[in-house]
């Protein structure tokens, strides 16, 4: 068990009553951790006062001794803390480590979010009320904080620092750019200057898809990327191989087929053309020996009585 006054967690001189197995602990998540259950924080109805001893209802203040259980407390959730100025947001239906005023809650993504992103976040509705794509944890009530990326969905923000370190720089739900890369994508243009690609590929053309505008487009093929003629991005995705060059050597196939067959043709109409004017040419040639026999034909004697 946890130790009585305060814990890793929160800073707090009392222990919380688990209305589910009415263990004593300091806080519900040391709760968690060694049992084999949740603790509902909303069910808990009793405190025990750190310094008496003394099992009462949940308050901030204990009735025996008036020690202040915690400089903040919220009679919701049953938090005891130190002053972090929290706040409890009613939409998110827990506290919030505040100022209040620096936040807002925005009813779409059904979440609390700094002022600075009033009316300039992507909304994804209930974006919280699912786990981080990268450790699988919640969101919503976890204590670490969400980083919004420019896509709008969630990632906590320690999860978030780790993906960067690593190189990864894409949303691992949407694959969208998960900052800003304008000056990645200009080093990767004068690469792409310096580095011509051999003989065989110039030219050679490929289908992507930009997964930051989502735009369809057919552009020049590089092993170092393709860039998105929508937007610039090189977060691109290959759809399909090279199209160029075998599509240049069907299309010259086809055009010497078509001229070999056109050809083909044109040799047999003049064949037949020929065989139909030697054809006329002989039949000319009979009619005219017809005549001259005719012409030199012997006249019959005439019939005796």
């Amino acid at each position: 068990m946890a130790s009585p006054v305060g814990c890793e967690h929160y800073v707090r001189s009392c222990l919380l009553k688990a209305p589910c197995c009415g263990k004593l602990y300091v806080c519900r998540l040391c709760h968690d951790a060694e049992e084999n259950h949740e603790m509902d924080r909303f069910k808990v109805r009793e405190v025990q006062c750190s310094e008496c001893q003394t099992v009462q209802e949940a308050q901030q203040t204990c009735q025996q001794c008036n020690v202040n259980f915690g400089e903040y407390y919220c009679d919701i959730c049953h938090l005891f803390d130190k002053n972090k100025k929290q706040y409890h947001c009613l939409p998110c239906g827990i506290c919030r480590i505040g100022p209040r005023e620096k936040y807002f809650h925005c009813e779409k993504c059904n979440l609390c979010l700094a002022q600075d992103l009033r009316g300039n976040h992507k909304c994804v509705e209930n974006v919280s009320r699912q786990n981080c794509p990268v450790c699988m944890e919640d969101i919503h009530t976890s204590r670490i904080g969400a980083h919004v990326l420019p896509c709008g969905h969630l990632l906590h923000k320690t999860c978030f620092d780790d993906m960067v370190r690593t190189g990864a720089y894409r949303c691992p739900l949407c694959m969208h750019s998960a900052c800003s890369m304008e000056y990645h994508w200009k080093q990767i243009d004068k690469e792409i200057s310096l580095s011509p690609m051999p003989t065989e590929y110039q030219g050679a053309t490929v289908k992507i898809l930009c997964n930051d505008c989502q735009t369809h487009c057919t552009v020049p093929f590089h092993v170092l990327g393709m860039k998105c003629t929508g937007c610039g991005s090189y977060n691109t995705a290959q759809d399909g191989g090279l199209i160029q060059q075998q599509q240049g050597g069907e299309q010259q196939q086809e055009e010497q087929q078509q001229q070999g067959d056109e050809e083909e043709e044109q040799q047999q109409e003049e064949e037949e053309e020929e065989q139909q004017q030697q054809q006329e040419e002989e039949q000319q040639e009979e009619e005219e020996q017809e005549d001259i026999e005719t012409d030199t034909e012997p006249e019959q004697p005439p019939t005796p009585h």
